[in-house]
């Protein structure tokens, strides 16, 4: 790829390397994500109720939430490059599999081994990016990777309901596979674990990455701290309790969006795909937006975390109780640009705070926390819909209790400390 030199950016391998894995994500999103719209269709194709579909989008999170810290474990050990490749091919095969599921419980086998190879992927891409990008660019470019957490979703809104009104939920499944297949192979062609052996990578880049102190890829100048040890630090904890209740409201929102719409506010499937995909541009807006400021008030990132999420739980209840349909959407769209401007503040703090040598494991053990929430929160957001007679009223405010939640742990937080500052 040709450098660009105007304006004083020169494009260099590490931001070759983010969109390939900005890629990877982008379809992780999309193979995850386009069950919430076609939910509704397959739970009438299926026969099912809203505890069962719910049920169906927990098998993912089960799988996935077992292998981040098992993935990061294996990038760690063997490298993200080669992680990162057979995970996207793990999934994509199984994106298209779901497409010929005919029973309920094939389904849930299919999505929760479909979300083993998703789960292998997070902590191997911000081990990557670890590598890659020097401590002053990896909040911003781990924004640039999380802004897919909003527009997975507004893509897989559009590209989705599309698909579905033209031919039906299976071929949403089938078609997303392949071009996982095709990322997959180029992240094994262009990728190295070390990025001094990369071919394409200049001097004056590894040396703003300290290059003569990273062998093999590992930052050996971090601290020397092994995961082990790391796993003793109150504040790694205190960032898996933050992700784990804020990703309750996240995959809540996500994940049940579409059937609120359709069900609760009378949207057609095209209008849902439509005004549904909105809040989720918005967002990527306040991703970005976060994760640029973050990287320029460094040690004081949970300052930007907690006023944002409780901002963004505050148009979460007003987008619930609104009686004009119209403004749902205005309040949702609120609600997600503070929610994930919040989200880049928090892994900034992550990318901060855990050493390069041990990002996948670490990261992974953070993620975990996460998926978690994703395995919860679905299922019991169905519940909370069946058991009012399909009102969506206590689920929100289930989903506004948890990312208040996640502003008080994150108070606690004492310090934020560098990756050379963590001591054994």
């Amino acid at each position: 790829m040709s450098e660009l030199t105007q304006g004083g950016f020169r494009w260099k391998v590490r931001h070759t390397i983010l969109s390939i894995i900005w890629a990877g994500w982008l379809f992780s999103f999309l193979d995850r994500m386009v069950i919430s719209i076609a939910l509704p269709f397959i739970g009438k194709d299926l026969n099912i109720d809203a505890t069962m579909q719910g049920g169906i989008l927990s098998a993912f999170f089960a799988g996935y939430a077992l292998f981040q810290i098992p993935g990061g474990m294996l990038a760690d050990k063997f490298g993200p490059r080669k992680i990162m490749s057979i995970a996207i091919a793990w999934f994509s095969v199984f994106t298209t599999l779901t497409g010929f599921v005919s029973s309920y419980s094939i389904m849930l086998f299919c999505r929760l081994v479909f979300g083993v190879g998703e789960g292998c992927f997070p902590g191997a891409s911000w081990k990557m990016i670890a590598t890659y990008f020097p401590p002053k660019e990896r909040a911003t470019a781990t924004a640039i990777q999380s802004s897919v957490n909003t527009l997975g979703p507004a893509v897989a809104s559009l590209v989705a309901a599309g698909i579905i009104a033209s031919y039906g939920w299976r071929h949403v499944f089938i078609y997303l596979g392949f071009p996982g297949l095709l990322i997959a192979a180029l992240m094994w062609y262009y990728f190295r674990d070390n990025p001094a052996k990369h071919p394409k990578i200049t001097k004056e880049e590894l040396q703003e990455l300290n290059i003569d102190q990273v062998q093999g890829g590992h930052d050996t100048n971090s601290s020397g701290i092994t995961f082990k040890t790391f796993l003793t630090k109150p504040i790694l904890w205190q960032m898996v309790l933050i992700w784990f209740l804020f990703d309750i409201t996240f995959w809540g929102f996500v994940s049940w969006l579409p059937s609120y719409l359709m069900k609760v506010r009378g949207f057609s499937l095209i209008k849902t795909g439509i005004t549904g995909s909105i809040p989720f541009f918005v967002g990527t807006v306040g991703m970005l937006v976060g994760g640029y400021l973050s990287d320029r008030i460094k040690g004081q990132r949970k300052w930007m975390f907690i006023p944002n999420a409780l901002i963004a739980g505050f148009f979460l209840y007003l987008t619930y109780s609104v009686a004009s349909a119209d403004m749902v959407i205005l309040y949702q769209s609120v609600s997600a640009f503070f929610m994930f401007l919040a989200m880049s503040a928090f892994w900034g703090l992550v990318m901060d705070t855990i050493p390069p040598h041990i990002m996948g494991s670490s990261s992974g053990t953070v993620n975990f926390g996460g998926q978690v929430a994703g395995f919860i929160s679905p299922f019991i957001m169905g519940y909370l819909i069946d058991a009012n007679q399909g009102s969506f009223d206590e689920a929100f405010i289930f989903l506004i209790i948890a990312i208040i939640a996640s502003a008080a742990v994150a108070f606690t937080v004492q310090q934020e400390r560098s990756v050379s500052e963590v001591k054994v």
